[in-house]
């Protein structure tokens, strides 16, 4: 496994980031597809023997299981100080007024909601998960500054949104003296790239990492075209993310991967982990294969002329994802 800086800080994180979206009780929340603490904790345990350091999470997933499954894994299998730990916040997390937002209320509330479910004191990248147009950043990043003061967080990061956005955002903070998001986490992968446009130049400016999440297009360009999973069948939100233009990418993951004899997975990832604004993508892994995969791209090293052929069919996408 290779370690690189996160941003412009001094802390590191693996190639790899683990998404721990798929680890959760199944009949909670709205992820179906979620394995429970026996299938999931054999998977946290292969990433940590790998050398992945990195883990990600957030409270809505699996309605905060998916932060307990983690949380005992890590405190069982790992050195809490050698793991950085993540997690989000803004998703709705019960009926009713401030049950979900980046308001200062819901924001205090949630962060020792997550360290309980967590079983730790701190959590070393605290993102917010979407843009919240209903509170004052100023609001947010004040609050968000305070849990940093605190010690309850580490760093601050931040997910798919605009880019004036995100660079409001870091001028608020600069201004009053905040603290700065440090990360970026956004969707972005072969199929889908608009995120080349203005989001990713900004980062590379601010010094800002970025953790795509679905780096394999919800598993698009891992299969054959129009091949469905359980996951993908049930998967309301990623079904609205692609098009059908997608498959000239997909077919060509699926030759390159033929003439080097590995896995699509692996060729996919490697494109990612090629690009100089990409700190680690985001992965998940439901069989100890795909977390095989994503060790593996890390030392593949995609030609010049592969690259060029990854990517001339790209067609322009709605932006998606927000």
């Amino acid at each position: 496994m290779e370690y690189v800086k996160l941003g412009s800080t001094g802390m590191d994180v693996s190639r790899i980031c683990l998404g721990c979206m798929t680890y959760g009780v199944p009949d909670r929340g709205t992820h179906e597809w979620t394995l429970d603490e026996d299938a999931a904790r054999p998977l946290i345990k292969q990433a940590l023997d790998a050398g992945i350091n990195f883990f990600d999470t957030a409270n809505v997933y699996s309605d905060g299981t998916s932060e307990e499954i983690v949380g005992r894994a890590l405190r069982d299998f790992a050195d809490r100080d050698e793991i950085v730990l993540a997690t989000k916040v803004h998703g709705r997390m019960r009926p009713g007024p401030n049950g979900g937002g980046l308001s200062r209320k819901a924001i205090m509330t949630e962060i020792d909601h997550s360290l309980t479910r967590l079983g730790t004191d701190h959590v070393d990248l605290y993102q917010i998960h979407r843009w919240d147009p209903h509170t004052p950043i100023e609001e947010t990043m004040e609050a968000l500054h305070d849990l940093v003061r605190a010690g309850k967080v580490r760093y601050l990061g931040a997910s798919s949104m605009d880019a004036w956005q995100f660079s409001k955002a870091q001028y608020t903070a600069a201004a009053h003296g905040w603290t700065r998001f440090v990360s970026m986490q956004n969707h972005y992968n072969l199929i889908y790239r608009e995120e080349e446009r203005e989001m990713l130049p900004l980062c590379a400016d601010q010094g800002v990492g970025v953790l795509p999440w679905s780096p394999l297009a919800r598993g698009r360009l891992t299969r054959d075209w129009g091949t469905a999973t359980g996951r993908s069948a049930t998967d309301r939100f990623g079904s609205t993310l692609y098009q059908e233009g997608d498959r000239a990418v997909v077919e060509a993951v699926t030759r390159i991967a033929a003439e080097r004899g590995v896995p699509r997975a692996r060729v996919a990832l490697a494109w990612l982990l090629q690009q100089d604004t990409v700190t680690a993508p985001i992965v998940g892994a439901s069989k100890p294969g795909h977390l095989e995969d994503a060790v593996a791209a890390v030392e593949l090293t995609l030609t010049d002329e592969e690259t060029e052929e990854l990517e001339r069919p790209y067609t322009p996408h709605p932006v998606s994802g927000h």
